[in-house]
């Protein structure tokens, strides 16, 4: 495997006295799509927001590009390249797609552009002046993306990824992903899709109470029904 865009390695994230992460490790490579997937409340989320610095963790590292990330305040962690699509979207409901866009848009190495943005996602330029909140659920994920992708990010990380979308929808989401990872964007996905996810993810990790329980390659995943029961509910 290339070296790491992104290693956690000994994480452990507590909400008060509620200790969620326990030793957590994990490891992104440049160019790959990686998964991290477990039932509801195992801390895939708390993993996320410990990457962020949206609640920080307080033992263990984060890397990213080689150097430490935690403790970092999370417009910090942006800064160094790491693009979030929140669970929820979170997206503008004031704003224009257009506004939502560029609000957040940041010119460095990769070059994203409303123009590309738009070519990715085609009804986000046929919807470029209607309001976040008059948008569906499946655009308002299209723009998440695209607002994330605006910031020209090195590693592109999608919380619940596809969570509440149409098929149709879910599959378009899944080939612009393949897109980008094609493109050389490292990627971790957060979704329960097992089976799009062993088809065009690299490895995975999977996480329960906040431990990673198992990881390993596609092939391998696919091939165990016994780990897609036990650990994800499938």
């Amino acid at each position: 495997m290339a070296e790491p865009i992104l290693e956690l390695a000994g994480v452990e994230t507590s909400y008060g006295l509620s200790q969620v992460l326990f030793g957590l490790s994990l490891s992104v490579a440049a160019g790959e799509m990686v998964t991290l997937m477990g039932r509801n409340g195992m801390g895939k989320t708390t993993t996320v927001r410990s990457i962020m610095g949206l609640t920080p963790a307080r033992k263990g590292s984060v890397r990213f590009a080689g150097a430490e990330i935690r403790g970092l305040a999370p417009y910090r962690v942006a800064q160094r390249g790491i693009g979030l699509v929140p669970e929820g979207r979170q997206i503008f409901p004031n704003l224009s797609v257009c506004e939502n866009l560029v609000a957040t848009a940041v010119v460095r190495t990769g070059d994203w552009t409303l123009e590309k943005v738009y070519a990715l996602f085609p009804r986000l330029g046929e919807r470029a002046e209607s309001m976040g909140n008059q948008l569906s659920g499946g655009e308002q994920q299209m723009l998440a993306i695209g607002r994330a992708l605006m910031t020209n990010p090195r590693l592109l990380i999608l919380d619940e990824a596809t969570e509440g979308l149409a098929p149709l929808i879910r599959a378009e989401i899944w080939r612009c992903l393949e897109r980008l990872k094609a493109s050389g964007l490292a990627i971790l996905v957060i979704d329960k899709n097992v089976g799009i996810l062993t088809r065009v993810a690299n490895r995975h990790y999977l996480i329960e109470r906040g431990r990673v329980v198992w990881s390993g390659a596609s092939r391998e995943l696919a091939a165990a029904p016994q780990l897609q029961h036990r650990y994800l509910g499938v």
